[in-house]
């Protein structure tokens, strides 16, 4: 087993920063997902610990041994790519062979942990194809084989799945999920701009953000509890609702007054001193209800659009903050038409609150 640590890792390209001095502990047989919007680092951090892009600045630690200055062959580190990378001339077993043959394996040993692999990913009866003649998940998974027969320290993974349609990803996503099961004791790095993804397969999410870490923590951790507005909005689809507010009362909890007059009571502690300021109150889609025009509802609004999905129901509610709509997430089919008016709630214990900085207030 092996774990990672990253202190103060720092990435520039001349005189742009990319990186901003990364902090990170990766344990031992951990599946860590790294998320973030395009341009935020994730890809450039994975391939730095790949050996891909030199350290700038900071120290980068496998298995306990510094590897600033490691190559990429030595770092016991295999990595799969969302382009599959397969020699298109070689079969499925010569592809998942080629890396213990350049390293001198024997035969017997390349055999056996070829046909390991592929039992493992379901691909024992295309062994003797070659690429050409497979699936687009089948490729991928034969692209997984191949670091799987290097028996690497540590699997990296960037963006395996985004080359995919939707079903082939749900069911290449269940067999990394299933080769983790398996290979429990490997630590595991996985880049993705796919929420499902992250929320699924980690153990762990690291949120990224114009080259620094807003938040590490457990899926359900992120999104219950997020440090700030960035990953509030950021963890989950659709994105939390955020509407304006003024703090007009503080203590033991907390009373704001939302755009459109609306006062709501957040059973979320603030200081005194934070009385008279300005706030952003946060609603998920999904925990907002409709209610009647005499209960005790958060807002009210217009529908501006219906979307029936089936097992649910999206409406974009205007009205309430201006050129961005409110999003209610309803379960199943909801008999709304376009220009009603309506009325929603939704549990206080559900309610967010962040302060002018865009920091979580803590409940």
């Amino acid at each position: 087993m092996t774990g990672l640590t990253l202190k103060d890792i720092r990435k520039s390209y001349g005189s742009v920063d990319v990186l901003h001095g990364i902090d990170l502990e990766i344990k031992e047989g951990e599946f860590v997902v790294f998320v973030g919007p395009s341009g935020c680092g994730k890809s450039t951090l994975l391939r730095m610990i790949a050996g891909l892009e030199n350290i700038t600045g900071g120290d980068m630690y496998i298995d306990g041994q510094l590897v600033n200055d490691v190559p990429p062959s030595k770092r016991g580190i295999a990595m799969v790519f969302q382009s599959y990378a397969l020699y298109p001339h070689m079969t499925v077993y010569d592809n998942m062979a080629f890396g213990m043959k350049i390293a001198g394996e024997n035969k017997q040993e390349i055999d056996r942990r070829v046909r390991a692999a592929a039992e493992s990913l379901q691909l024992t009866k295309y062994l003797d194809r070659l690429p050409k003649a497979l699936s687009g998940g089948q490729r991928q998974r034969v692209a997984i084989g191949r670091a799987i027969c290097r028996n690497p320290k540590v699997f990296l993974f960037d963006e395996p799945l985004s080359n995919l349609d939707a079903a082939l990803r749900v069911a290449t996503r269940i067999e990394i999920a299933r080769l983790n099961e398996q290979m429990a004791d490997t630590t595991m790095i996985y880049v993705t701009h796919d929420q499902v993804e992250a929320m699924t397969l980690a153990d762990r999410i690291v949120v990224l953000s114009a080259g620094n870490i807003e938040q590490v923590g457990a899926p359900l951790e992120l999104y219950e509890r997020p440090a700030n507005l960035f990953v509030a909005k950021f963890i989950g689809s659709p994105a939390m609702n955020v509407i304006p507010a003024k703090i007009t009362d503080a203590g033991t909890s907390t009373t704001v007054t939302l755009t459109g007059g609306k006062s709501v009571t957040l059973d979320i502690p603030t200081p005194v001193s934070e009385k008279g300021k300005t706030a952003s109150f946060g609603v998920r889609p999904e925990d907002l209800r409709i209610a009647g025009a005499t209960d005790d509802y958060l807002f009210e609004g217009e529908v501006a659009i219906v979307e029936s999905l089936g097992e649910v129901t999206l409406l974009y509610i205007e009205g309430l903050v201006p050129n961005e709509p409110i999003i209610v997430k309803l379960p199943g089919t909801h008999d709304v038409t376009r220009g009603q008016k309506m009325h929603f709630s939704a549990e206080r214990s559900k309610l967010h609150l962040f302060d002018a900085d865009g920091r979580t207030y803590r409940k």
